[in-house]
């Protein structure tokens, strides 16, 4: 039992009391409920203390063990609202009639029951990536928080990296069209809308460009599915690895596109959070050797 003595944030009056203990498990005892203040359990790292708070640890209430995540999938950032992780390619978002365990969704949702001791723990789908797409891809983990970032998804910041085909015709321009996403398997683009279609709008910027291949950096203004593969097709420069669409190469044996960045706002209070990821490895050796890529970091403060 600890007194609090001045205000000051939750997590660095743990550090600073409990100097024995590591970072790492000072972050599990908030994360798993082990941190109670007056009595009453605190997850929230950020949470205030005023002078006369009292500060307890439960240890019983460390953590189980848990099992490894599959290779390829990784956490990046986890707090009671939100679960950003890395995708690899070649997994699905969420599950389909032909597949309904190999997820992310399912994966992840058996990630927090297993950490939290707990069945009836859950996740909620946010947005999806394409089952063929590799990057950054956020859950929430309440209802409420789920149903905001749903509703705020446009004030959102998304951003890919593709390898394509070709050089585009432009340094940078904003692609538009109409998708007809009524086939389960393919879209197509048309250039006048109708009952079956929805607007598209993608804006693209060269990161470097060479005689077969070009690095583009791509942000989404609409979310449709396939509206990166099919524009970047229907502007002469399919992703490559990308077959449905028209491209005639697949030297990695997958399609070269990454969820790259992610500028969200918080759904509990509201800050800005980013999240950037570089390319995989694969994928970054197709591209022209001066191009630009995002950093291996992020900013959750």
């Amino acid at each position: 039992m600890k007194s609090v003595a001045e205000s000051t944030p939750l997590l660095a009056f743990l550090f600073a009391r409990w100097p024995e203990a590591r970072r790492n498990t000072v972050k599990q005892w908030l994360r798993f409920g082990a941190v109670t203040v007056n009595g009453h359990i605190v997850t929230r790292h950020d949470h205030t203390l005023q002078p006369g708070d009292v500060v307890r640890i439960r240890p019983q209430k460390a953590p189980p063990t848990t099992k490894p995540l599959p290779a390829g999938i990784s956490v990046v950032y986890e707090d009671n609202e939100l679960l950003v992780v890395l995708k690899p390619a070649n997994l699905l978002t969420i599950a389909t009639e032909t597949e309904r365990d190999k997820t992310a969704f399912r994966i992840m949702t058996g990630y927090l029951r297993a950490g939290s001791g707990s069945a009836r723990s859950r996740l909620w789908i946010v947005h999806r990536l394409d089952r063929e797409t590799s990057g950054l891809l956020v859950f929430a983990r309440s209802e409420e928080s789920k149903i905001w970032l749903q509703k705020n998804w446009a004030r959102m910041e998304k951003r890919y990296q593709a390898v394509v085909e070709g050089v585009m015709p432009a340094a940078a321009g904003t692609l538009t069209g109409h998708l007809d996403e009524t086939q389960p398997h393919r879209v197509f683009l048309s250039d006048r809308p109708s009952s079956t279609t929805r607007e598209a709008i993608t804006h693209y910027r060269v990161l470097g460009a060479g005689n077969k291949r070009s690095l583009l950096e791509i942000t989404l203004e609409t979310g449709r599915r396939h509206q990166i593969r099919v524009q970047l097709a229907a502007a002469g420069c399919p992703i490559v690895g990308d077959k449905r669409y028209g491209a005639r190469t697949n030297p990695i044996k997958r399609i070269a596109l990454h969820a790259a960045f992610l500028k969200l706002l918080h759904p509990d209070d509201r800050r800005e959070m980013i999240f950037q990821s570089p390319l995989p490895p694969e994928i970054a050796r197709l591209a022209p050797a001066d191009a630009g890529q995002a950093p291996d970091s992020f900013d959750a403060s």
